[in-house]
């Protein structure tokens, strides 16, 4: 170990007697600088001019795509190869290698001590980010330290893993230069490689393994994983061997089967233990993020860990013409393998299996334009030529149709869940995201554990909306829309319908949803919602301006009201009677994405709304859930057109302007339970059109999914939610930020090269 200690020292003497070391150290620093208060600057003049930034500084300023952190590992990989350029091929170069071969030190003594000093260098490296996450204790409040360390660790593993590189590739060549280029090379070989043989099962494991991209994201996240740190030991083992042995050689003379042999088995050794650490029972973990944002929520796990230890198996249905068949090929299974390691961490036995098929996809309109009349087994061959794969690699559609019947669910990307002897599916999305989230994920684990999920029952027969339908006004999006991530049926729930001229209400059913009938209800059909109602049944009854006369009889059993009327909310740019109730505290206790919707001051979308009115004094307790804004927003009792003139406020003609409930919330104790019944002065909140609104930034879905979560006892959707981060300010003023940026970007780094100046002259002279 002395003489390991006594060669790092030698070589850093060297190293820093050098401009080199003293002049990356400075550029490194100014790159962390700029970065840093770059990001800094921009947030305190954010601050100064009162806007609000509700996410984690600690994301924003460190571990961004443009952060301290990002901007580092993008560019680091230059740094290493200047470095290590010299470390062997400097000796071999001056000579001065055959007298090392000849003392008495050892090879390997040799190789660990250069080793050492480069891991210093790397410790010094990463002291100068430390730096700045001591300096960003005094700028950020609250600062998500577990993240900030676990990224260092990240990046001193990535430094050393370099600099074992560079070291090898230094001992091929006497000529610095040379030993640059190929370490550049190298890093690329080592980036690339998990690209590689992507659809070959037994290989992808292994090139996956080696390849370095990507290896530090965990850990920049604040998830210390076991085959992480592992495999950063392994690429460290593994050419600190080769070179090793590649300086043996050079004063060895053995056979080459030998010499081969020797590189052969620590690439093998290196394999084998990256294979085992990979195995899913066998990983650790540790988040060290506040809040533990890296692991699954409590209920997520709540429900993994009733899954028990019996075999879950999940088998993806891919189709060939699909456009989102990359998200089953053969190239993806390790990208798939980590979509699904938050749950495999917590449950071993999941299996990963893919049926790969070509048929007919239903979600593209344009696939006859595309294709034409052509027969699906030639289009299905050009398209598996296109790829480079034989047709026969694909299940036809009459053999996949002999499997299961993928036509309900479009023919496109569906994942089939299989637990014991239940089934349920599993879809991806038309959104930005496309795969299911830890919510839609846990709602399916719960659907195989139930036995009877909540059902909710939307009437028919009185013109009602629909929920079979895509129009502007009907319910398909919120209901059973299957590429849709916030639908019901992707939620956990069935949904249903029933007239109630010909079936009766079934028991056992979540809520029963009357929304905007446009026929009066008939004495048995209100009779049977009234039994309904009577014996403790949860119900949403959604009414629309101008229907008063025939909800009202059925709202009088509950002592509310529609009032006459319509309510109206002038503005500049949108249509009078869009109304944009406020949601009240009441609401926000519903589900707790309501509790942030309603702390950011949220507002749901009513176009076409009317009052309601409510008298508590019988057995509900009755409170508001929406509440229209008394300053911009009035009942207008005459008719309303506004396709002509400005719609002015007449308290004259009977106009009201006031807070208006548009929403209620009723609640009874009865039967051992607690009732609940929702009253809505409108019935397009829930529509199609509105839960596609963008531009006012409504809280339709949320507000929507909240009241069925609340009709449903809150058994779904599933809450993955996270407590807020707490830090979401920075304490730093412009000013400051910009005398900050004046310390780190110019003083400290000018300090550091008169010191590394003074010493080099002094060096120099003696």
């Amino acid at each position: 170990m002395a003489t390991i200690l006594r060669v790092a020292k030698t070589e850093l003497r060297t190293l820093f007697f050098s401009p080199i070391a003293w002049f990356l150290l400075i550029i490194f620093l100014v790159q962390c600088s700029i970065s840093y208060t770059n990001i800094l600057e921009i947030l305190a003049r954010e601050k100064d001019a009162g806007s609000l930034i509700r996410s984690s500084m600690t994301e924003h300023i460190f571990l961004g795509r443009k952060g301290l952190f990002g901007s580092v590992l993008q560019s680091i990989y230059l740094y290493m190869p200047l470095l290590t350029m010299g470390l062997i091929s400097r000796e071999t170069a001056s000579g001065t290698i055959k007298l090392l071969h000849s003392s008495p030190v050892k090879i390997r003594e040799i190789v660990l001590g250069k080793f050492l000093s480069m891991m210093i260098y790397s410790l010094l490296l990463v002291a100068i980010i430390g730096c700045f996450v001591i300096a960003a204790q005094f700028h950020i409040v609250s600062p998500d330290n577990g993240k900030l360390l676990s990224a260092l660790l990240g990046c001193f593993l990535l430094l050393c893993a370099y600099s074992a590189i560079g070291l090898f590739m230094s001992s091929l060549t006497s000529y610095q230069i040379v030993a640059a280029i190929s370490t550049f090379v190298m890093f690329g070989i080592l980036s690339y490689i998990g690209n590689l043989w992507q659809g070959v099962a037994f290989v992808r494991n292994l090139t996956y393994f080696l390849s370095i991209s990507g290896r530090a994201g965990q850990l920049l996240n604040g998830l210390i994983t076991t085959k992480d740190i592992i495999y950063f030991l392994v690429i460290v083992y593994m050419f600190l061997g080769f070179s090793i042995y590649k300086m043996r050689a050079d004063i060895e003379s053995r056979p080459r089967m030998v010499r081969w042999g020797r590189y052969a088995s620590i690439l093998v050794i290196a394999l084998t233990i990256g294979y085992i650490s990979s195995i899913p029972s066998l990983v650790g973990y540790y988040d060290a993020s506040a809040h533990k944002a890296n692991t699954l929520t409590p209920n997520a796990q709540r429900i993994i860990k009733e899954l028990g230890d019996t075999p879950l198996e999940v088998t993806a249905y891919n189709n060939l013409l699909d456009r989102f068949y990359d998200y089953g090929s053969p190239e993806s299974y390790n990208t798939n393998l980590a979509r699904w390691e938050p749950f495999l961490r917590f449950k071993h036995n999941i299996k990963l299996n893919t049926v790969q098929y070509y048929d007919t996809t239903f979600e593209n309109p344009n696939f006859e334009r595309f294709y034409g009349n052509k027969p699906i087994e030639e289009i299905g061959k050009r398209v598996a030529e296109s790829r480079d794969l034989p047709l026969s690699f694909f299940k036809s559609p009459a053999e996949i149709r002999k499997i299961i019947n993928l036509k309900p669910e479009l023919n496109r990307y569906v994942m089939q869940l299989k637990y014991g002897n239940k089934t349920t599916f599993l879809r991806i999305f038309n959104d930005m995201h496309v795969w299911p989230s830890e919510t839609e994920i846990s709602a399916a684990f719960k659907r195989l554990l139930q036995a009877k999920m909540p059902k909710i029952v939307f009437l028919t027969g009185n013109l009602e909306r629909d929920i079979n339908k895509v129009g502007d006004r009907e319910y398909k999006v919120l209901t059973n829309l299957k590429t849709y991530r916030q639908s019901f049926i992707n939620q956990g729930f069935d949904v249903d319908t029933l007239s109630l001229a010909t079936q009766e209400i079934p028991e056992g059913i979540s809520a029963l949803v009357l929304a905007d009938p446009k026929v009066a209800l008939t004495e048995t059909e209100m009779n049977k919602l009234k039994k309904f109602i009577d014996d403790g049944g949860n119900m949403l009854i959604a009414g629309e301006p101008g229907k008063q006369s025939i909800l009202n009889p059925l709202l009088a059993y509950l002592n509310v009201q529609l009032l006459d009327g319509i309510l109206v909310q002038p503005s500049r740019e949108m249509q009078p009677e869009l109304l944009t109730p406020l949601l009240t505290e009441t609401v926000a206790g519903f589900f707790p994405p309501l509790a942030h919707s309603h702390h950011d001051s949220a507002r749901a979308t009513m176009p076409g709304a009317t009052a309601l009115s409510y008298s508590d004094s019988g057995s509900f307790t009755i409170k508001p859930l929406l509440v229209s804004d008394a300053k911009r927003s009035w009942l207008k009792k005459e008719k309303l057109v506004s396709d002509s003139a400005e719609v002015i406020f007449a308290p004259e003609k009977g106009d009201i302007k006031q807070a208006f409930p548009t929403a209620l919330g009723l609640t009874r104790d009865i039967n051992g339970k607690q009732q609940r019944i929702i009253v809505t002065g409108d019935a397009d909140f829930m529509s199609n059109a509105e839960l596609q609104r963008f531009n006012l930034r409504a809280a339709n879905f949320v507000f929507n999914t909240g009241l069925f979560s609340w009709l449903s006892y809150n058994e779904f959707p599933i809450d993955s939610s996270r407590p807020p981060a707490e830090d979401i300010s920075i304490i730093p003023t412009k000013s400051k930020a910009k005398f900050i940026k004046l310390i780190f970007v110019w003083v400290v780094p000018a300090i550091l090269l008169a010191f590394g100046a003074l010493l080099l002259i002094r060096r120099k002279r003696k």
